[in-house]
């Protein structure tokens, strides 16, 4: 299904003739010892259908009893998303059948959500910052994992058969939903990707999750629908389940659009609907028709009682709140004195945690900024992968800038050392020993090396005689060429100078 092949509009063209309107459903697991309902570990690569009870698999008479730190976590993602957090709430039964789902239904939160009415201010690439409003934030409980074995896709159409890992059912999920977010035209896509990435830079400052995306900690839904202008009804949604990367969800947005733009110019419907997004072509694919509310018949859970959370409690977990992504961002650009776009450029390469970790490593903000946004950026791009992703350590860097601080090496031979680390050879201690790179600090080398160079080159050597320094540079780099670059090039300078005047 993967290489089916649609009719598409242009994005530009879309965008221009029809308003998007977005919604984002994001799920986060969290990071409990134990699962929701029962004392089942969390955890993750274990053997399949090891780490489960009679709950997780929904077996007769097992009943549940509700994770008293998962409901804290959840309070403090509603409080960082400035909600509301109820004074009571209740979990309710959403009831379907699919075989991940060993009690046919998921034990959720229906009308009383344990937070809601808040927002979520994200800032653009630009520094454009964007609210976005949230409707809700409710607890519940995952679904176990099916593994579809044969075919070429990977999903049910086409398996030979299917294996069911309920390892995971039961684990606390928080799943936050937008009210429908309108008004980002054309930059629908980008302000999809920020607010996905705000979201879990905020879990992993809570510490209410490990966050990773490719484990499928944090999931993002990905609803899309067109309207002809922006005072119009909204438009029929289709809805892109588990996207698992926020290139993916900038990209599914981009691509409904434009399909969604073509489907309504040839005068046709589109379907309110499941899609599949497949990360290899850039498409999405159909899924199953999508269900409203009523269709799951949802009615309280009647084996456990309310959550009634005292005012108390909540402020105690307000008090205990974090610094934040965006007002940790602040304080640190001032600390560190860099300009907004200098900061913006930062962010965007998300390369804040990891200059901070250097400047607490011992290097300047300055010289951190210059080796993670330059070298290491240019060779992050090369190889195509993140910043983080790369086989350095802030320490390494931070020990790096050490040995240029004290005159051991130049920038140049620094860039050697910095291959050096990337290559596996060890720390920048060990790659300056191992390949000989320390800067010369002997006169005497330095002198035969400008000896030999004014010997070679007489004019140059009348010249500075004469009080033209201008071609000092070119004995320099003759010293600089000898020295393999290992010179300090001011050291060479003055004695250049003074050999000339002696």
């Amino acid at each position: 299904m993967s290489t089916q092949t649609v009719d598409l509009v242009d994005y530009d063209e879309a965008v221009a003739r029809f308003d998007p309107v977005i919604g984002i459903e994001v799920h986060v697991e969290l990071g409990t010892a134990t699962k929701m309902f029962d004392g089942a570990p969390q955890t993750f690569g274990a053997e399949p259908n090891t780490a489960v009870t009679p709950v997780s698999l929904g077996l007769p008479g097992a009943l549940p009893a509700v994770n008293g730190t998962a409901v804290e976590y959840a309070i403090r993602i509603g409080l960082a998303l400035n909600c509301e957090i109820a004074e009571t709430c209740r979990f309710a039964r959403k009831n379907y059948f699919y075989p991940d789902v060993p009690k046919n239904f998921q034990t959720s939160q229906y009308d009383e959500p344990i937070a809601h009415d808040g927002y979520l201010d994200v800032e653009l690439e630009d520094g454009t910052v964007f609210r976005v409003e949230i409707e809700r934030a409710h607890m519940e409980e995952d679904a176990g994992k099916n593994t579809h074995v044969g075919g070429s896709t990977g999903r049910i159409q086409g398996a030979e058969y299917s294996l069911v890992d309920y390892n995971r059912a039961g684990i606390p999920l928080v799943e936050i939903v937008t009210k429908p977010i309108t008004g980002a035209g054309e930059r629908a896509p980008e302000v999809a990707r920020a607010y996905v990435q705000t979201l879990r830079d905020i879990f992993r400052a809570l510490g209410v999750s490990e966050a990773r995306m490719e484990r499928g900690n944090v999931r993002a839904d990905v609803n899309v629908s067109l309207r002809p202008t922006p005072t119009a009804p909204l438009g029929t949604r289709t809805e892109t389940k588990n996207v698992n990367s926020f290139r993916s969800v900038e990209r599914s947005v981009r691509y409904e659009i434009s399909r969604q733009a073509a489907i309504l110019d040839a005068q046709g419907s589109v379907t309110q609907e499941t899609r599949h997004w497949h990360e290899d072509t850039g498409i999405t694919t159909a899924g199953r028709v999508k269900s409203d509310a009523e269709d799951y018949r949802y009615f309280p859970e009647p084996d456990l009682v309310p959550v009634a959370p005292s005012r108390e409690w909540v402020e105690e977990i307000r008090a205990a709140l974090p610094e934040l992504p965006a007002a940790r961002r602040r304080r640190l650009q001032g600390e560190w004195g860099y300009a907004d776009a200098e900061m913006r450029d930062v962010v965007n390469a998300g390369a804040v945690e990891l200059i901070a970790a250097t400047v607490a490593a011992g290097a300047s903000p300055a010289a951190a900024r210059k080796w993670w946004m330059g070298e290491l950026a240019r060779t992050a791009k090369t190889q195509e992968v993140e910043l983080a992703e790369l086989p350095i350590t802030p320490a390494q860097i931070g020990q790096l800038q050490q040995l240029v601080d004290a005159g051991r090496i130049n920038d140049k031979l620094a860039r050697q050392v910095l291959e050096g680390v990337l290559a596996g050879e060890g720390d920048p201690e060990a790659v300056v020993v191992a390949r000989g790179l320390e800067v010369v600090s002997d006169d005497g080398p330095l002198l035969e090396a400008i000896d030999a160079a004014l010997a070679a080159q007489p004019d140059i050597a009348a010249k500075i005689r004469s009080g033209n320094l201008g071609p000092v540079g070119a004995i320099i780099g003759s010293v600089m060429k000898a020295t393999r670059g290992q010179a300090d090039a001011g050291r060479v300078r003055e004695l250049v100078l003074e050999r000339v005047q002696a």
